[in-house]
């Protein structure tokens, strides 16, 4: 928590996007496949760091929304490594919205991402010591 009692993000900024047009409804909510494509990828950036190299998604836990994203908005995602096991992480990834011409910031979702890292043909490998 901030100064302000006001939650704040944790962990890594490791993407900002604008949500666009052509990733809403009519209604102008986005798709909350948008986010969540967006989420993976913020997840796979933060693992293949941590791995030195390729990753992929094995599973995603528990996300659901708690408020909608609108066309305008920024979506800003943040990762933190949470665990390092054999050949796989978890990455837990938060998913804030600024609001379209604001400073105003609120948590949309969060969700663990279980990331695998594998060798150029695709088998698991070993995710090397810090």
């Amino acid at each position: 928590m901030s100064k302000d009692s006001t939650p704040a993000p944790n962990g890594a900024l490791t993407i900002r996007v604008i949500a666009m047009p052509a990733d809403a409804n009519a209604a102008g909510d986005v798709f909350g496949g948008w986010v969540i494509a967006q989420m993976d990828l913020a997840a796979g950036i933060r693992a293949s760091e941590r791995a030195r190299g390729r990753v992929v998604t094995a599973a995603i836990n528990a996300l659901s929304f708690k408020l909608p994203v609108k066309i305008g908005d920024t979506l800003e995602l943040y990762t933190h490594v949470s665990k390092v096991g054999r050949t796989s992480m978890t990455i837990e990834v938060e998913a804030w919205a600024q609001r379209y011409l604001t400073h105003n910031k609120v948590k949309v979702t969060d969700a663990d991402f279980v990331m695998v890292a594998v060798d150029d043909t695709g088998k698991p490998r070993t995710v090397p010591a810090e």
